[in-house]
């Protein structure tokens, strides 16, 4: 173990290998997002999430892993929180610069949300709520796929009925 050590080793609270396979299945429900996103809009897909949803979950195993050592040096207040708080902060910032504004139209909302949504699973993951995360994650593929093909169907339709004439355009 000295050996180990000297190569800069540092025990962790929870159980390294753990925290790897946290690491894992963050990457792989981020990925899942991602792939439907890179699928479908082309724009921050599978790299993008599983970075966002890898990152989360990350920062969340290193606030938890100070929070423990912390207790362990004797604070009596320590607040893992505002590390998982920066962390959605930061990805918020990456959302918002997805989302992009061209001739009166908004771009990029689903694609931020996604990312948003991507990090949430990255800490679910990392805090070891495993099913909570696959969960979350196949219920946002569905909704991403279904509702996109109940919403194309919704837009062309009210398209068509501009087109036709029968209802009127809005006023802006």
């Amino acid at each position: 173990m000295d050996l180990v050590t000297s190569f800069g080793y540092e025990p962790t609270h929870t159980p390294q290998h753990i925290i790897l396979i946290r690491l894992l299945i963050a990457a792989a429900l981020g990925g899942l997002i991602g792939w439907e996103r890179g699928a479908q809009a082309g724009t921050a897909g599978l790299r993008t999430h599983i970075l966002v949803a890898l990152a989360a979950a990350l920062f969340t195993t290193l606030a938890f892993e100070i929070y423990h050592e912390a207790l362990e040096g004797g604070s009596n207040n320590p607040d893992p929180i505002r590390a998982i708080e920066a962390v959605t902060a930061g990805i918020a910032f990456l959302g918002a610069g997805a989302i992009f504004q061209q001739r009166g139209s908004v771009q990029g909302l689903t694609t931020g949300a996604g990312m948003w949504l991507a990090g949430a699973v990255g800490v679910t993951a990392a805090l070891g709520y495993y099913l909570i995360a696959a969960v979350v994650a196949v219920f946002a593929v569905i909704v991403l796929a279904a509702l996109r093909a109940f919403s194309h169907h919704v837009v062309s339709v009210h398209n068509d009925k501009i087109d036709r004439g029968t209802e009127p355009p809005k006023d802006r």
